[in-house]
Protein backbone atom coordinates (compact mmCIF):
# COMPACT_ATOMS: atom_id res chain seq x y z
CA UNK A 1 0.00 0.00 0.00
CA UNK A 2 2.59 2.43 0.68
CA UNK A 3 4.53 1.66 -2.53
CA UNK A 4 0.93 2.72 -4.46
CA UNK A 5 1.22 6.24 -2.25
CA UNK A 6 4.40 6.77 -3.24
CA UNK A 7 3.88 5.57 -7.28
CA UNK A 8 0.22 7.81 -7.67
CA UNK A 9 1.52 11.17 -6.81
CA UNK A 10 4.50 10.50 -8.99
CA UNK A 11 2.15 9.78 -11.80
CA UNK A 12 0.22 12.51 -11.50
CA UNK A 13 3.35 14.90 -11.39
CA UNK A 14 4.25 13.26 -14.39
CA UNK A 15 0.89 13.67 -15.99
CA UNK A 16 0.93 17.58 -14.86
CA UNK A 17 4.39 17.97 -16.29
CA UNK A 18 3.60 16.64 -19.62
CA UNK A 19 0.26 18.71 -19.84
CA UNK A 20 2.24 21.24 -19.04
CA UNK A 21 4.96 20.88 -21.81
CA UNK A 22 1.93 20.82 -24.13
CA UNK A 23 0.41 23.99 -23.15
CA UNK A 24 3.71 25.83 -23.28
CA UNK A 25 4.21 24.43 -26.90
CA UNK A 26 1.28 26.10 -27.86
CA UNK A 27 1.94 29.18 -29.84
CA UNK A 28 0.29 32.43 -28.39
CA UNK A 29 -1.01 33.52 -31.99
CA UNK A 30 -1.15 31.39 -35.47
CA UNK A 31 -3.15 32.25 -38.47
CA UNK A 32 -3.23 29.56 -41.01
CA UNK A 33 -5.47 31.33 -43.50
CA UNK A 34 -7.23 28.23 -44.27
CA UNK A 35 -10.44 29.64 -43.76
CA UNK A 36 -11.89 32.98 -45.28
CA UNK A 37 -10.47 36.21 -43.39
CA UNK A 38 -13.55 37.89 -43.75
CA UNK A 39 -15.09 38.94 -39.91
CA UNK A 40 -11.10 37.98 -38.03
CA UNK A 41 -9.39 40.35 -39.94
CA UNK A 42 -10.39 44.22 -40.87
CA UNK A 43 -9.68 45.88 -44.05
CA UNK A 44 -9.03 49.46 -43.42
CA UNK A 45 -11.67 51.94 -44.77
CA UNK A 46 -8.96 54.43 -44.92
CA UNK A 47 -9.63 56.30 -48.43
CA UNK A 48 -5.79 55.74 -49.31
CA UNK A 49 -5.83 51.70 -49.14
CA UNK A 50 -7.58 50.64 -52.64
CA UNK A 51 -6.01 47.56 -53.07
CA UNK A 52 -8.40 44.36 -52.73
CA UNK A 53 -7.12 41.23 -50.39
CA UNK A 54 -8.42 37.98 -51.34
CA UNK A 55 -8.35 34.85 -49.97
CA UNK A 56 -6.54 32.76 -52.28
CA UNK A 57 -4.98 29.35 -52.83
CA UNK A 58 -0.82 29.73 -53.75
CA UNK A 59 -0.18 28.50 -57.04
CA UNK A 60 0.19 24.95 -57.67
CA UNK A 61 -1.20 24.26 -54.14
CA UNK A 62 -4.43 23.44 -52.51
CA UNK A 63 -2.96 25.49 -49.64
CA UNK A 64 -4.74 29.37 -49.28
CA UNK A 65 -3.09 32.10 -48.11
CA UNK A 66 -4.18 36.49 -48.13
CA UNK A 67 -3.51 37.37 -51.28
CA UNK A 68 -2.20 41.01 -52.50
CA UNK A 69 -4.73 40.78 -56.17
CA UNK A 70 -3.56 43.71 -57.56
CA UNK A 71 -0.99 46.35 -58.78
CA UNK A 72 -0.09 49.69 -57.67
CA UNK A 73 -1.74 49.49 -54.77
CA UNK A 74 -1.80 50.73 -51.40
CA UNK A 75 -3.23 47.86 -48.78
CA UNK A 76 -3.74 47.83 -45.24
CA UNK A 77 -5.88 45.02 -42.89
CA UNK A 78 -5.27 44.30 -39.56
CA UNK A 79 -5.48 41.72 -36.84
CA UNK A 80 -6.73 42.39 -33.22
CA UNK A 81 -5.00 39.60 -30.80
CA UNK A 82 -7.01 38.76 -27.90
CA UNK A 83 -4.98 39.72 -25.68
CA UNK A 84 -1.82 41.62 -25.58
CA UNK A 85 1.75 39.82 -26.15
CA UNK A 86 4.56 40.53 -24.05
CA UNK A 87 7.96 40.89 -25.76
CA UNK A 88 9.56 41.30 -22.11
CA UNK A 89 9.84 37.94 -20.78
CA UNK A 90 12.04 35.50 -22.17
CA UNK A 91 12.16 33.85 -25.97
CA UNK A 92 9.93 35.72 -28.63
CA UNK A 93 9.36 33.78 -31.78
CA UNK A 94 8.04 36.06 -34.85
CA UNK A 95 7.17 33.43 -38.13
CA UNK A 96 5.53 34.35 -41.41
CA UNK A 97 5.49 32.84 -45.07
CA UNK A 98 5.37 35.21 -47.85
CA UNK A 99 5.47 34.11 -51.74
CA UNK A 100 6.04 36.97 -54.02
CA UNK A 101 4.45 34.90 -56.81
CA UNK A 102 4.96 37.37 -59.68
CA UNK A 103 8.16 38.92 -58.33
CA UNK A 104 8.91 41.89 -56.51
CA UNK A 105 10.66 45.02 -58.30
CA UNK A 106 8.85 47.54 -56.13
CA UNK A 107 6.80 46.79 -53.01
CA UNK A 108 6.66 45.88 -49.49
CA UNK A 109 5.94 42.22 -48.01
CA UNK A 110 6.33 42.67 -44.21
CA UNK A 111 4.28 43.48 -41.28
CA UNK A 112 3.58 45.12 -38.44
CA UNK A 113 3.49 44.22 -34.73
CA UNK A 114 0.89 47.42 -33.64
CA UNK A 115 1.47 48.22 -29.82
CA UNK A 116 -1.42 49.22 -27.64
CA UNK A 117 -3.31 52.22 -29.95
CA UNK A 118 -4.92 55.35 -28.15
CA UNK A 119 -8.33 55.29 -26.48
CA UNK A 120 -10.74 55.60 -29.70
CA UNK A 121 -8.57 53.95 -32.17
CA UNK A 122 -10.32 51.39 -34.23
CA UNK A 123 -9.05 48.55 -36.92
CA UNK A 124 -11.06 50.02 -39.81
CA UNK A 125 -9.14 53.33 -39.21
CA UNK A 126 -5.83 51.30 -39.41
CA UNK A 127 -3.07 53.02 -41.53
CA UNK A 128 0.70 53.88 -41.70
CA UNK A 129 0.57 56.23 -38.48
CA UNK A 130 -0.72 53.52 -36.30
CA UNK A 131 2.48 53.06 -34.14
CA UNK A 132 3.87 49.96 -33.93
CA UNK A 133 6.26 48.09 -31.71
CA UNK A 134 8.30 46.06 -34.26
CA UNK A 135 8.39 45.99 -38.46
CA UNK A 136 9.76 42.81 -40.08
CA UNK A 137 9.41 41.61 -43.45
CA UNK A 138 11.00 41.66 -46.87
CA UNK A 139 11.21 45.37 -49.13
CA UNK A 140 12.83 46.27 -52.06
CA UNK A 141 12.44 49.16 -54.56
CA UNK A 142 15.36 50.99 -56.43
CA UNK A 143 17.79 51.37 -53.62
CA UNK A 144 15.86 49.53 -51.04
CA UNK A 145 16.42 45.72 -50.77
CA UNK A 146 16.26 44.30 -47.19
CA UNK A 147 14.54 42.36 -44.97
CA UNK A 148 13.54 45.15 -42.62
CA UNK A 149 13.75 44.64 -38.52
CA UNK A 150 12.35 48.25 -37.11
CA UNK A 151 12.15 48.64 -33.46
CA UNK A 152 9.84 51.86 -32.30
CA UNK A 153 11.64 52.25 -28.42
CA UNK A 154 10.63 54.63 -26.01
CA UNK A 155 13.22 57.01 -24.44
CA UNK A 156 12.30 57.19 -21.06
CA UNK A 157 14.21 60.69 -20.81
CA UNK A 158 12.21 62.17 -23.54
CA UNK A 159 8.81 60.03 -23.68
CA UNK A 160 9.07 59.81 -27.17
CA UNK A 161 9.32 56.72 -29.65
CA UNK A 162 12.38 56.89 -31.91
CA UNK A 163 12.57 53.81 -34.78
CA UNK A 164 15.33 51.87 -34.65
CA UNK A 165 16.71 49.45 -37.82
CA UNK A 166 18.80 46.55 -38.06
CA UNK A 167 22.00 47.30 -39.58
CA UNK A 168 23.15 45.48 -42.61
CA UNK A 169 19.78 43.53 -42.99
CA UNK A 170 19.59 40.37 -45.31
CA UNK A 171 18.50 40.54 -48.86
CA UNK A 172 15.33 39.65 -50.05
CA UNK A 173 15.40 35.88 -51.77
CA UNK A 174 14.65 37.13 -55.63
CA UNK A 175 12.37 33.73 -56.68
CA UNK A 176 9.06 33.78 -56.72
CA UNK A 177 9.09 30.52 -54.28
CA UNK A 178 7.77 30.55 -50.58
CA UNK A 179 9.93 32.20 -47.92
CA UNK A 180 9.34 31.84 -44.31
CA UNK A 181 10.68 34.94 -42.52
CA UNK A 182 11.61 34.21 -38.57
CA UNK A 183 12.93 36.89 -36.42
CA UNK A 184 13.96 35.66 -33.05
CA UNK A 185 13.97 38.42 -29.62
CA UNK A 186 16.36 36.45 -26.75
CA UNK A 187 16.34 37.16 -23.23
CA UNK A 188 19.55 38.31 -23.22
CA UNK A 189 19.02 40.88 -26.05
CA UNK A 190 20.25 38.79 -28.93
CA UNK A 191 18.59 39.49 -31.99
CA UNK A 192 18.55 36.50 -34.95
CA UNK A 193 17.06 36.93 -38.37
CA UNK A 194 16.17 33.49 -40.46
CA UNK A 195 15.08 32.99 -43.94
CA UNK A 196 13.86 29.49 -44.37
CA UNK A 197 15.04 28.51 -40.95
CA UNK A 198 18.51 29.59 -41.69
CA UNK A 199 20.23 32.13 -39.78
CA UNK A 200 21.57 34.65 -41.72
CA UNK A 201 21.61 37.36 -39.24
CA UNK A 202 22.70 38.07 -35.66
CA UNK A 203 22.82 41.12 -33.01
CA UNK A 204 22.46 42.81 -30.28
CA UNK A 205 19.59 45.07 -29.27
CA UNK A 206 22.24 47.18 -27.38
CA UNK A 207 25.08 47.13 -29.60
CA UNK A 208 25.71 50.50 -31.95
CA UNK A 209 27.04 48.79 -34.06
CA UNK A 210 23.68 46.55 -35.29
CA UNK A 211 21.18 49.35 -35.12
CA UNK A 212 20.73 52.88 -36.12
CA UNK A 213 20.07 54.73 -34.64
CA UNK A 214 21.40 53.13 -30.96
CA UNK A 215 18.95 51.76 -28.46
CA UNK A 216 21.35 53.76 -25.67
CA UNK A 217 22.41 56.98 -26.80
CA UNK A 218 25.90 58.56 -26.52
CA UNK A 219 26.73 59.74 -22.82
CA UNK A 220 28.64 63.04 -24.56
CA UNK A 221 27.72 64.91 -27.84
CA UNK A 222 29.00 67.96 -29.33
CA UNK A 223 27.78 71.11 -27.83
CA UNK A 224 25.57 72.89 -29.93
CA UNK A 225 26.73 76.26 -28.37
CA UNK A 226 30.25 76.52 -28.95
CA UNK A 227 31.45 77.80 -31.72
CA UNK A 228 35.27 77.59 -33.66
CA UNK A 229 37.43 80.82 -32.46
CA UNK A 230 37.65 83.33 -35.33
CA UNK A 231 41.73 82.75 -34.95
CA UNK A 232 42.06 79.02 -35.21
CA UNK A 233 43.88 78.19 -38.30
CA UNK A 234 42.87 74.55 -39.88
CA UNK A 235 45.35 74.80 -42.42
CA UNK A 236 48.58 72.07 -41.93
CA UNK A 237 50.36 73.46 -44.84
CA UNK A 238 50.85 77.13 -46.22
CA UNK A 239 52.67 78.45 -49.23
CA UNK A 240 55.94 79.66 -48.79
CA UNK A 241 56.12 83.50 -47.70
CA UNK A 242 59.79 83.86 -48.37
CA UNK A 243 59.45 81.65 -51.94
CA UNK A 244 60.61 83.70 -55.20
CA UNK A 245 59.65 82.88 -58.56
CA UNK A 246 63.05 81.43 -60.49
CA UNK A 247 64.42 84.41 -62.88
CA UNK A 248 64.24 81.95 -65.63
CA UNK A 249 60.88 80.43 -64.85
CA UNK A 250 58.59 81.30 -68.24
CA UNK A 251 54.99 80.56 -67.47
CA UNK A 252 53.95 81.83 -70.87
CA UNK A 253 55.85 78.61 -72.31
CA UNK A 254 53.48 76.49 -74.13
CA UNK A 255 53.35 72.52 -73.17
CA UNK A 256 53.60 71.26 -77.00
CA UNK A 257 55.65 72.58 -79.36
CA UNK A 258 55.71 71.35 -83.24
CA UNK A 259 59.02 68.74 -83.66
CA UNK A 260 60.97 70.89 -86.56
CA UNK A 261 62.80 67.12 -87.08
CA UNK A 262 59.72 65.55 -88.45
CA UNK A 263 59.72 64.60 -91.85
CA UNK A 264 56.78 63.85 -93.91
CA UNK A 265 56.72 59.89 -94.23
CA UNK A 266 57.16 58.38 -97.84
CA UNK A 267 54.34 57.69 -100.04
CA UNK A 268 51.93 60.36 -98.13
CA UNK A 269 48.54 60.83 -100.41
CA UNK A 270 48.43 64.93 -99.98
CA UNK A 271 45.56 65.17 -102.57
CA UNK A 272 43.76 62.10 -101.50
CA UNK A 273 40.96 62.90 -98.73
CA UNK A 274 40.55 60.92 -96.16
CA UNK A 275 37.03 60.13 -96.30
CA UNK A 276 34.99 59.82 -99.75
CA UNK A 277 31.41 59.33 -101.14
CA UNK A 278 29.80 55.89 -101.04
CA UNK A 279 30.23 54.60 -105.14
CA UNK A 280 27.39 52.20 -103.97
CA UNK A 281 24.84 54.98 -102.22
CA UNK A 282 22.03 55.60 -104.14
CA UNK A 283 19.54 58.63 -103.73
CA UNK A 284 15.96 57.47 -102.22
CA UNK A 285 13.06 57.61 -104.17
CA UNK A 286 10.89 59.53 -101.20
CA UNK A 287 13.82 62.20 -101.15
CA UNK A 288 12.44 65.84 -101.52
CA UNK A 289 15.31 68.29 -102.20
CA UNK A 290 12.85 71.17 -101.28
CA UNK A 291 12.29 69.35 -97.89
CA UNK A 292 14.93 67.44 -97.20
CA UNK A 293 17.67 69.77 -98.69
CA UNK A 294 20.04 68.79 -101.32
CA UNK A 295 21.11 65.13 -101.06
CA UNK A 296 24.75 63.66 -100.78
CA UNK A 297 26.20 60.29 -100.39
CA UNK A 298 27.22 59.11 -97.35
CA UNK A 299 30.71 59.28 -96.77
CA UNK A 300 33.30 55.96 -96.57
CA UNK A 301 37.03 55.72 -95.66
CA UNK A 302 38.93 56.25 -98.49
CA UNK A 303 40.47 52.57 -99.77
CA UNK A 304 43.53 54.59 -100.62
CA UNK A 305 44.36 55.59 -97.50
CA UNK A 306 44.72 51.90 -95.99
CA UNK A 307 47.90 51.03 -97.92
CA UNK A 308 49.36 54.13 -97.48
CA UNK A 309 50.99 55.64 -94.20
CA UNK A 310 48.04 58.72 -94.51
CA UNK A 311 45.92 61.16 -97.09
CA UNK A 312 45.06 64.89 -97.07
CA UNK A 313 47.31 67.71 -95.67
CA UNK A 314 50.43 66.58 -93.69
CA UNK A 315 51.35 68.37 -90.85
CA UNK A 316 54.35 68.17 -88.39
CA UNK A 317 53.00 66.13 -85.15
CA UNK A 318 53.55 68.09 -81.85
CA UNK A 319 55.91 67.26 -78.83
CA UNK A 320 57.14 67.96 -75.20
CA UNK A 321 58.63 71.35 -74.93
CA UNK A 322 61.63 70.62 -72.52
CA UNK A 323 61.07 74.32 -71.58
CA UNK A 324 57.89 74.23 -70.66
CA UNK A 325 57.46 74.73 -66.35
CA UNK A 326 53.66 75.76 -65.75
CA UNK A 327 52.62 78.22 -63.47
CA UNK A 328 54.88 78.89 -60.55
CA UNK A 329 53.70 78.29 -57.51
CA UNK A 330 55.56 78.60 -54.13
CA UNK A 331 56.24 75.91 -52.28
CA UNK A 332 54.13 74.58 -49.23
CA UNK A 333 55.66 74.45 -45.69
CA UNK A 334 54.44 73.82 -42.23
CA UNK A 335 51.85 76.59 -41.23
CA UNK A 336 53.12 77.17 -37.56
CA UNK A 337 49.91 78.56 -36.53
CA UNK A 338 48.37 74.80 -37.34
CA UNK A 339 45.77 73.94 -34.54
CA UNK A 340 44.07 71.16 -35.88
CA UNK A 341 40.36 70.11 -37.21
CA UNK A 342 38.11 72.14 -34.93
CA UNK A 343 35.71 70.17 -32.79
CA UNK A 344 33.48 71.46 -30.53
CA UNK A 345 33.83 70.34 -27.02
CA UNK A 346 31.72 67.37 -25.76
CA UNK A 347 29.14 67.70 -23.56
CA UNK A 348 26.51 65.59 -21.09
CA UNK A 349 23.73 64.21 -23.33
CA UNK A 350 20.40 65.32 -22.06
CA UNK A 351 18.55 62.88 -23.51
CA UNK A 352 21.15 59.98 -21.81
CA UNK A 353 19.80 56.59 -20.45
CA UNK A 354 21.59 53.42 -19.28
CA UNK A 355 19.37 50.37 -20.74
CA UNK A 356 19.87 46.39 -19.11
CA UNK A 357 17.16 45.56 -21.84
CA UNK A 358 15.15 47.16 -24.51
CA UNK A 359 11.77 48.40 -22.98
CA UNK A 360 9.49 46.60 -25.77
CA UNK A 361 5.95 47.83 -26.03
CA UNK A 362 3.38 44.71 -26.27
CA UNK A 363 2.06 43.33 -29.73
CA UNK A 364 -1.93 44.06 -29.38
CA UNK A 365 -2.58 43.65 -33.29
CA UNK A 366 -1.00 42.56 -36.38
CA UNK A 367 -0.76 44.85 -39.77
CA UNK A 368 -0.07 44.51 -42.73
CA UNK A 369 0.54 48.15 -44.02
CA UNK A 370 2.34 48.24 -47.65
CA UNK A 371 2.29 49.70 -50.73
CA UNK A 372 3.01 47.37 -53.71
CA UNK A 373 3.63 47.86 -57.69
CA UNK A 374 3.33 44.02 -57.93
CA UNK A 375 0.50 41.88 -57.37
CA UNK A 376 0.45 38.03 -56.23
CA UNK A 377 1.87 38.44 -52.67
CA UNK A 378 0.77 36.11 -50.71
CA UNK A 379 0.84 35.81 -46.82
CA UNK A 380 0.48 32.87 -44.90
CA UNK A 381 1.06 30.88 -41.51
CA UNK A 382 1.86 33.89 -39.24
CA UNK A 383 2.90 32.74 -35.95
CA UNK A 384 3.88 34.08 -32.96
CA UNK A 385 5.59 31.61 -29.95
CA UNK A 386 7.98 31.91 -27.10
CA UNK A 387 9.24 28.66 -28.16
CA UNK A 388 11.84 27.87 -31.25
CA UNK A 389 11.25 24.68 -31.66
CA UNK A 390 7.54 25.55 -32.31
CA UNK A 391 8.49 27.38 -34.81
CA UNK A 392 10.52 24.83 -36.07
CA UNK A 393 7.91 22.55 -36.19
CA UNK A 394 5.68 24.79 -38.17
CA UNK A 395 8.37 25.57 -40.96
CA UNK A 396 8.81 21.87 -41.52
CA UNK A 397 5.08 20.95 -41.18
CA UNK A 398 3.46 24.04 -43.36
CA UNK A 399 6.58 25.44 -45.20
CA UNK A 400 8.90 22.96 -46.12
CA UNK A 401 6.59 20.69 -48.46
CA UNK A 402 5.14 23.52 -50.45
CA UNK A 403 8.41 24.76 -51.25
CA UNK A 404 10.16 21.47 -52.09
CA UNK A 405 7.43 21.16 -54.40
CA UNK A 406 7.78 24.73 -55.72
CA UNK A 407 11.54 24.22 -56.09
CA UNK A 408 10.80 21.13 -58.38
CA UNK A 409 8.21 22.32 -60.57
CA UNK A 410 10.36 25.47 -61.08
CA UNK A 411 13.20 22.66 -62.58
CA UNK A 412 10.48 21.11 -64.41
CA UNK A 413 9.43 24.53 -66.00
CA UNK A 414 13.32 25.22 -66.49
CA UNK A 415 13.68 22.08 -68.08
CA UNK A 416 11.05 23.00 -70.41
CA UNK A 417 12.34 26.30 -71.28
CA UNK A 418 15.94 24.47 -71.73
CA UNK A 419 14.60 21.88 -74.26
CA UNK A 420 12.45 24.26 -75.83
CA UNK A 421 15.14 26.85 -76.42
CA UNK A 422 19.22 26.18 -77.86
CA UNK A 423 21.43 25.70 -74.59
CA UNK A 424 24.75 26.79 -74.04
CA UNK A 425 24.76 23.92 -71.21
CA UNK A 426 26.26 26.90 -68.79
CA UNK A 427 22.14 26.81 -66.78
CA UNK A 428 23.56 25.27 -63.98
CA UNK A 429 25.96 26.69 -63.36
CA UNK A 430 24.50 30.10 -63.94
CA UNK A 431 22.10 29.44 -61.26
CA UNK A 432 25.14 28.07 -58.58
CA UNK A 433 26.66 31.65 -59.76
CA UNK A 434 24.20 33.64 -58.97
CA UNK A 435 23.20 31.99 -55.63
CA UNK A 436 26.96 32.75 -54.77
CA UNK A 437 26.79 36.08 -56.00
CA UNK A 438 23.80 36.95 -54.00
CA UNK A 439 25.43 36.00 -50.70
CA UNK A 440 28.57 38.48 -51.65
CA UNK A 441 26.29 41.09 -52.02
CA UNK A 442 25.08 40.14 -48.41
CA UNK A 443 28.70 40.77 -47.14
CA UNK A 444 28.75 43.37 -44.92
CA UNK A 445 32.16 45.83 -45.93
CA UNK A 446 30.43 45.79 -49.68
CA UNK A 447 27.35 47.65 -48.39
CA UNK A 448 28.20 50.52 -49.97
CA UNK A 449 28.04 48.61 -53.22
CA UNK A 450 24.99 46.21 -52.42
CA UNK A 451 22.49 47.88 -54.80
CA UNK A 452 24.76 48.08 -57.60
CA UNK A 453 26.08 44.59 -57.35
CA UNK A 454 22.47 43.01 -56.67
CA UNK A 455 21.34 44.96 -59.65
CA UNK A 456 23.17 44.00 -62.54
CA UNK A 457 23.19 40.10 -60.64
CA UNK A 458 18.99 40.71 -61.63
CA UNK A 459 19.65 42.56 -65.22
CA UNK A 460 21.92 38.95 -65.97
CA UNK A 461 19.49 37.10 -65.00
CA UNK A 462 17.11 38.12 -67.81
CA UNK A 463 20.26 37.46 -69.59
CA UNK A 464 22.14 34.99 -69.25
CA UNK A 465 25.02 35.10 -71.40
CA UNK A 466 26.02 38.23 -69.38
CA UNK A 467 27.11 35.68 -66.92
CA UNK A 468 31.05 36.59 -67.06
CA UNK A 469 30.62 39.93 -67.66
CA UNK A 470 28.72 39.88 -64.68
CA UNK A 471 31.89 37.95 -62.50
CA UNK A 472 34.35 40.66 -64.03
CA UNK A 473 31.73 43.37 -62.83
CA UNK A 474 31.65 41.94 -59.19
CA UNK A 475 35.43 41.38 -59.11
CA UNK A 476 36.29 44.61 -60.15
CA UNK A 477 34.09 46.12 -57.69
CA UNK A 478 35.53 43.59 -54.59
CA UNK A 479 39.20 44.61 -56.19
CA UNK A 480 37.92 48.20 -56.04
CA UNK A 481 36.70 47.82 -51.92
CA UNK A 482 40.00 45.60 -51.25
CA UNK A 483 42.11 48.43 -52.88
CA UNK A 484 40.87 51.67 -51.21
CA UNK A 485 41.02 49.62 -47.50
CA UNK A 486 44.64 49.38 -48.35
CA UNK A 487 45.68 52.80 -49.90
CA UNK A 488 42.59 54.65 -49.24
CA UNK A 489 40.77 56.82 -51.75
CA UNK A 490 43.04 59.14 -52.70
CA UNK A 491 44.13 59.27 -56.31
CA UNK A 492 47.79 59.15 -57.36
CA UNK A 493 48.80 62.32 -59.03
CA UNK A 494 49.73 62.73 -62.16
CA UNK A 495 53.45 62.19 -63.60
CA UNK A 496 54.63 65.70 -64.11
CA UNK A 497 55.56 66.59 -67.64
CA UNK A 498 58.45 68.89 -66.45
CA UNK A 499 61.44 68.65 -64.78
CA UNK A 500 61.77 67.56 -61.13
CA UNK A 501 62.32 71.18 -59.80
CA UNK A 502 59.13 72.22 -61.70
CA UNK A 503 57.53 69.25 -60.01
CA UNK A 504 57.51 70.09 -56.68
CA UNK A 505 56.28 74.07 -57.46
CA UNK A 506 53.61 72.32 -59.43
CA UNK A 507 52.68 70.27 -56.73
CA UNK A 508 53.10 73.02 -54.53
CA UNK A 509 50.34 74.70 -55.58
CA UNK A 510 47.42 72.95 -54.14
CA UNK A 511 46.51 71.16 -51.01
CA UNK A 512 45.00 67.69 -51.10
CA UNK A 513 40.98 68.01 -50.93
CA UNK A 514 39.48 64.88 -50.02
CA UNK A 515 35.73 64.20 -50.97
CA UNK A 516 33.06 61.91 -51.56
CA UNK A 517 32.04 61.11 -55.08
CA UNK A 518 28.74 60.39 -55.79
CA UNK A 519 27.53 57.15 -57.71
CA UNK A 520 25.35 57.90 -60.86
CA UNK A 521 23.37 55.78 -62.58
CA UNK A 522 23.13 56.35 -66.53
CA UNK A 523 19.97 56.12 -67.99
CA UNK A 524 19.86 54.87 -71.43
CA UNK A 525 17.75 57.29 -73.53
CA UNK A 526 15.01 55.53 -76.35
CA UNK A 527 15.84 56.45 -80.06
CA UNK A 528 13.62 59.43 -80.98
CA UNK A 529 10.99 58.54 -83.75
CA UNK A 530 11.65 62.45 -85.03
CA UNK A 531 15.63 61.25 -85.81
CA UNK A 532 17.63 61.66 -89.36
CA UNK A 533 16.41 58.47 -91.23
CA UNK A 534 20.16 56.85 -91.67
CA UNK A 535 19.94 55.54 -95.12
CA UNK A 536 19.89 59.32 -95.96
CA UNK A 537 22.57 60.81 -95.85
CA UNK A 538 23.41 64.44 -94.87
CA UNK A 539 21.74 67.68 -95.86
CA UNK A 540 24.01 70.31 -97.15
CA UNK A 541 24.72 73.11 -95.17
Amino acid sequence: MGGRKIVTPFLLLLVAASLLQIWASDPWFYESFDEPFDGRWIVSENGDYQGLWKHSKSDGHEDYGLLVSEKARKYAIVKELDGPISLKDGTVVLQFEVRLQNGLECGGAYLKYLRVQKTGWIPKGFDNESPYSIMFGPDKCGATNKVHFILQHKNPKTGKFVEHHLKFPPSVPYDKLSHVYTAILKPDNELKILIDGEEKKKANFLSADDFEPALIPPKTIPDPDDKKPEDWDERAKISDPDAVKPDDWDEDAPMETEDEEAVKPEGWLDDEPEEIDDPEATKPEDWDDEEDGEWEAQKIDNPKCEAAPGCGEWKKPMKHNPAYKGKWHAPLIDNPNYKGIWKPQEIDNPDYFELDKPDFEPIAAIGIEIWTMQDGILFDNILISSNEKVAESYRADTWKPKYETEKENQKAEDAAAAAATPSDGLSDFQKKVFDVLYKIADISFLEAYKIKIIDVIEKAEKQPNLTIGVLVAVAVIFATVIFRALFGRKKPPMPAAAPTTEAKNAGAAETDAAGNGEEREENGKDDDASAPRPSRSRKKA
